[in-house]
């Protein structure tokens, strides 16, 4: 489970901490062994699931891993999302299976 505290402060770091999830999740995958299940996640408000996702696609494939999204995950119920305050959609994360 890969579950790093806030890398991206605001914006202006979102390269920086796109490399750190890659370099994060790309030593994971390089440890893992096939059938391995791996949850890994981000709380950067910064990057959408999408850039997380593309992320975390890129370190498997520099790592020469095949590995399947089974399931996309957010927030458990106590971090309820606001009808205020849309950023509030911070967390997501990946459950994947090495192929």
């Amino acid at each position: 489970m890969l579950d790093p505290p806030k890398f991206v402060p605001s914006r202006e770091h979102v390269d920086r901490a796109a490399r750190a999830y890659k370099d994060i999740n790309l030593t994971s995958f390089k440890l893992l062994r096939p059938g391995s299940l791996l949850f890994t996640y981000s709380c950067s408000g910064a990057i959408d699931a999408d850039l997380f996702q593309k992320i975390v696609a890129s370190a498997a494939a520099d790592a020469k891993v095949d590995a399947r999204i089974l399931k996309s995950l957010g927030a458990s119920v106590d971090h309820p999302l606001l009808t205020a305050f849309s950023k509030g959609e911070y967390r997501k994360g990946l459950l994947l299976q090495i192929a």
